[in-house]
């Protein structure tokens, strides 16, 4: 049965999309509220957090003395000594995620997919946080791969790109996408984040593209988590949330399209149009 949370879910602070400030960042909700949880739903909570432990890897595998933001689960310490157990061939401590060790291993090795290696970790991550038992939790996470890879789909139909070399992740979206085919992939009929995401992608104004994603994760974190009372769910969302709000707060407008025109430029041999260049 599912640890109820009375008291630390009725304090916690009211959040919008529009807010102005992050009502509880992450350091007051390590002190305050993390303690709080249960083991289980700390794992649940570690999974966000763990993207910025996947940019750390990233960065220290390519630069040992590397600087790390320090607010993933693992410290720069605990990375380095991942990636030394690996080097060494040493015994993997059980705590870590697996699919970290495996990345590195495939790191050091040379045998990565012929892919991006952030792409490469991404799936990964994916394939790791879709594998937990909370239905929200994976279904976020799946929910969120789906979307990510339609539109990078998309992006790469429309600049004559191959879209299988971009696509990540090992579900049926992500099968149906690598086939190509129709004009919806075929998944006009048998997903609802394909008809809620494409509509999305024909967005001009990059800024607004960005920022109507981001309304459509909080609306899909209000509808799910909306008959959950009291649980890791509702915390799960408002976590989600304030990523989103605190994103917004420390990016300008020029920050915000440059989101998007990432998306283009890292995209292997592409000649980039010109509106999606920096002015």
């Amino acid at each position: 049965m599912s640890r109820k949370y009375y008291y630390l879910i009725a304090g916690l602070p009211v959040i919008a999309m529009d807010s102005t400030r992050v009502p509880c960042p992450r350091a007051q909700f390590r002190e305050d509220y993390y303690p709080q949880l249960s083991q289980e739903d700390q794992r649940l909570v570690d999974l966000l957090w763990m993207e910025q432990d996947n940019r750390n890897l990233l960065a220290l595998l390519r630069d040992r003395d590397a600087a790390v933001e320090q607010e993933g689960v693992y410290s720069a310490d605990e990375l380095k000594e991942m990636i030394r157990v690996c080097r060494d061939d040493d015994k993997w401590d059980s705590a870590y995620p697996r699919y970290m060790h495996d990345f590195i291993c495939d790191w050091m090795a040379g045998t990565l997919p012929e892919t991006m290696p952030s792409d490469s970790l991404a799936a990964r991550y994916y394939s790791y946080a879709m594998s937990t038992e909370n239905e929200l939790v994976s279904r976020w996470f799946e929910m969120n791969l789906d979307m990510n890879n339609i539109l990078t789909a998309l992006t790469a139909r429309k600049h004559g790109l191959d879209i299988a070399s971009y696509v990540v992740g090992d579900n049926e979206v992500a099968d149906a996408l690598r086939r190509g085919g129709s004009r919806d992939f075929g998944l006009a009929d048998t997903t609802d984040v394909w008809n809620a995401v494409q509509p999305i992608s024909e967005q001009t104004n990059l800024v607004e593209r960005e920022r109507m994603i981001d309304a459509l994760r909080w609306k899909w974190l209000d509808d799910e988590s909306f008959f959950h009372y009291f649980t890791i769910e509702p915390i799960f969302a408002f976590l989600v949330k304030e990523s989103i709000v605190e994103r917004w707060l420390t990016l300008d407008a020029d920050e915000g399209a440059e989101l998007l025109r990432r998306l283009i430029n890292e995209l292997k041999d592409v000649d980039v149009p010109d509106e999606f260049k920096s002015k």
